[in-house]
């Protein structure tokens, strides 16, 4: 099942909107929207060059699906990990999010095991993350999440990073039909030392809406739509 969406996104970057269309190679996407408002010419323009760049190159389109799977990569293996990492106990009176259609959610209280060796330093991030986490009890997909940064995280003992306790995280998603699930909403507020000597606040809103199921193309094929598709407000 393949889907065509819009993605939102509030970072250190600006307010930026995405028009996103998922094809048999991997995702594609077109800045439609900056600040709230439509693209100049210039920004069309140079948005249509990176676009046209990759149908010229395959490699340039190789390269973007490689940068943009490692950090799903990496968001894989840490919730992979949840299971071995947390110590799950349920929530009492069972709270339920009132956004799943009514569907009964099972929910968990989650704090780190005290027994768990994290196998990378990507992993240590889960030795100071605490929350609430909402199941579907029919599918055994994740509704929502939160978590907070109750202590401390040293990354590689501290020297590659360091995450101050205060920090929140919340994921949601919904099912997007035909089994799948895809995620609406994600924030992170996180204030983070870098390297020892950088201190970083991190923060970002993503937004996911818009979901229209549509058939199996090429990347090619994908971009060409996104090419055709009239920019809004113009």
């Amino acid at each position: 099942m393949y889907l065509r969406y819009r993605m939102h996104v509030i970072d250190d970057k600006g307010d930026q909107v995405r028009d996103l269309i998922e094809s048999k190679d991997g995702t594609v996407a077109r800045l439609i929207l900056r600040d709230g408002k439509p693209l100049t010419d210039d920004q069309d323009k140079a948005e249509r060059q990176r676009l046209n760049d990759m149908l010229d190159s395959p490699s340039n389109y190789a390269k973007h699906v490689k940068n943009d799977a490692s950090g799903r990569k990496i968001a894989d293996s840490l919730i992979k990990l949840m299971p071995d990492a947390m110590i799950y106990t349920y929530a009492p009176g069972q709270p339920q999010t009132g956004s799943n259609n009514g569907a009964l959610e099972i929910v968990l209280d989650y704090k780190p095991n005290p027994k768990f060796v994290p196998p990378s330093t990507t992993a240590e991030a889960l030795t100071g993350l605490q929350g609430r986490i909402w199941i579907d009890a029919q599918s055994r997909y994740v509704v929502r999440m939160e978590g907070t940064i109750f202590r401390g995280i040293n990354i590689g003992w501290g020297m590659l990073a360091h995450i101050y306790p205060g920090g929140h995280l919340a994921l949601d998603q919904t099912h997007a039909g035909g089994g799948r699930w895809i995620f609406t909403h994600f924030t992170q507020e996180l204030n983070v030392r870098a390297l020892v000597v950088k201190s970083l606040h991190v923060k970002a809103n993503v937004e996911a809406s818009n979901f229209q199921t549509i058939g199996p193309m090429s990347y090619q094929d994908a971009i060409r739509i996104l090419l055709n598709t009239p920019l809004p407000g113009r």
